[in-house]
């Protein structure tokens, strides 16, 4: 009897424990959706279209911790010749808007295409995944359900405000959305109407997404009087453990410790805070990163990204 009783309590355990199933997930859902003040023909629409995606979890299952690759081989990638000509072009067609934009949110228009280019290809290549499909997908898989439950609700209200339909919302396969790639939470903090038609339409609208993506970097304490920080070289013998975004000097102070620009000159005598980052050791590219580099990786805190948008945009500045 004994020994039947734990047979039981075992199977009764292994009842309560069993992962519900995907519909059975969303019916949850569902439930903590009504309590956000949500309309009843959002949440209807929204739900007919959710469908479990097993190739969200295998590109999720997919990422490596940390490609093994230098800044020497990846930026040729992520900012090849075409790219930078694309930049240029797509930066000299959109320069009226662009400068109002600029103006508007104190931000370098060459930043904002250069994120524009390295996000989607200027636009072209948003992603095709639907977005609450997506997020509902990972939230149910469970390895970061709060963070994207929260990304899912966000999702919600923007559907329920007009911004976008259910059907066309669409993105990434981890629920980045748009010509900028913004997760729905970004979206809700940080897009804008600056067309003035009504809707944050980063889908569709070159002006709200490109406005949107300077209201980022704005929010992000932007400073249009500086650039993004250099390249440099160190002194022979340097200690490489004075580095690091969370350490911060001014560029005298830098040029005293033996820091010269990456030709050799001297640094500008400026005081301005930067901070030496070595993304690949003392041996790889070393830079001096400004503030403004530090609100790129509030976008995203990768120093691959954050160089890459950095050299594109150069690029769109310093040409042959």
């Amino acid at each position: 009897m004994k020994l039947a009783g734990l047979v039981l309590f075992a199977l009764s355990s292994s009842v309560v424990s069993a992962k519900p199933t995907f519909d059975e997930y969303l019916s949850t859902l569902r439930t903590e959706s009504e309590t956000l003040g949500l309309s009843s023909d959002t949440l209807d629409d929204a739900f007919a279209s959710i469908r479990y995606r097993k190739k969200t979890i295998v590109h999720d299952n997919a990422q490596p911790e940390r490609q093994k690759i230098t800044l020497d081989a990846y930026i040729p990638r992520a900012v090849p010749k075409w790219k930078i000509a694309k930049a240029r072009r797509s930066y000299d067609q959109n320069i009226e808007l662009l400068a109002r934009i600029g103006k508007d949110y104190g931000v370098q228009p060459r930043f904002i295409v250069a994120l524009w280019g390295i996000e989607t290809n200027f636009g072209n290549y948003t992603g095709n995944f639907s977005t609450l499909s997506a997020l509902a997908t990972l939230a149910y898989d469970g390895r970061r359900e709060t963070f994207f439950k929260k990304e899912f609700f966000a999702a919600l209200k923007i559907i329920d405000e007009g911004h976008i339909t259910a059907e066309n919302m669409k993105g990434s396969w981890a629920g980045a959305m748009g010509q900028v790639q913004f997760m729905p939470t970004s979206f809700n903090a940080y897009a804008v109407d600056y067309n003035n038609d009504g809707k944050k339409d980063i889908w569709n609208s070159k002006a709200d997404a490109l406005a949107s993506a300077a209201n980022y970097l704005k929010q992000a304490k932007w400073d249009d009087t500086y650039t993004w920080g250099r390249q440099v070289t160190l002194p022979k013998g340097y200690d490489a453990k004075i580095s690091g975004l969370k350490l911060t000097k001014t560029l005298p102070e830098w040029q005293a410790l033996g820091i010269r620009t990456f030709e050799g000159k001297s640094l500008p005598n400026v005081v301005l805070d930067a901070s030496l980052i070595m993304p690949d050791g003392e041996n790889g590219r070393i830079y001096l990163a400004y503030n403004n580099y530090k609100s790129i990786m509030r976008w995203n805190r990768s120093d691959y990204f954050a160089t890459s948008v950095a050299y594109l945009s150069d690029a769109i500045k310093f040409r042959d």
